[in-house]
């Protein structure tokens, strides 16, 4: 089965470009939607991935239709690859069945590793700098006798929780989680 995909960003875009590439192609089922490519949760995707099975394919007008970044593309190429499902890219010209195809897959996946190695890289590099000027990460310690004094006047009953905070100059989460635990 030929099972065709179509997103667009917005509500006033037009899918009909991609619906007639699909159509023209000869897909058996066409699911659209329309929707940033920034949500993780697409239900439109979703139902092609429940849909799919072993010996489909997939096809799409263009790869950023359908993958958010390209770790998720390559996170659903790796899926459909395990399921025996193939992917077509009309505009790109891929077709995951192909020699040629699966070599353009494992140079994006090549690159994807690549693109993750260099930020873990430059990540550690930056600490070590930010370090060695004498920052330390993570969150701001607080003040343990402020925390003391926000629980007191807390159970005191007496302050509001935003007066309590404005008093001791700590946050109303702090004071929850603190008061909480006692």
């Amino acid at each position: 089965m030929k099972i065709g995909y179509a997103r667009v960003s917005t509500e006033a875009q037009n899918l009909d470009r991609q619906v007639d590439a699909l159509q023209e192609y000869g897909v058996d089922e066409i699911y659209t939607e329309k929707m940033t490519g920034t949500k993780s949760h697409r239900p439109e995707l979703d139902k092609v991935r429940l849909r799919m099975r072993a010996g489909d394919k997939v096809v799409v007008e263009s790869l950023s239709r359908l993958g958010r970044s390209t770790k998720d593309l390559l996170n659903l190429l790796d899926e459909f690859d395990e399921k025996g499902i193939q992917l077509v890219s009309l505009k790109e010209d891929i077709d995951t069945a192909t020699p040629t195809g699966k070599l353009l897959v494992t140079v994006l996946s090549a690159l994807s590793q690549f693109e993750r190695d260099l930020i873990v890289q430059r990540t550690q590099e930056g600490l070590k700098a930010a370090r060695a000027r004498g920052r330390k990460g993570g969150r701001p310690k607080v003040d343990s006798h402020a925390v003391e004094k926000a629980i007191k006047l807390y159970e005191a009953k007496v302050y509001s929780v935003g007066e309590i905070c404005k008093l001791t100059g700590i946050s109303p989460a702090t004071l929850y989680r603190n008061a909480h635990k006692q």
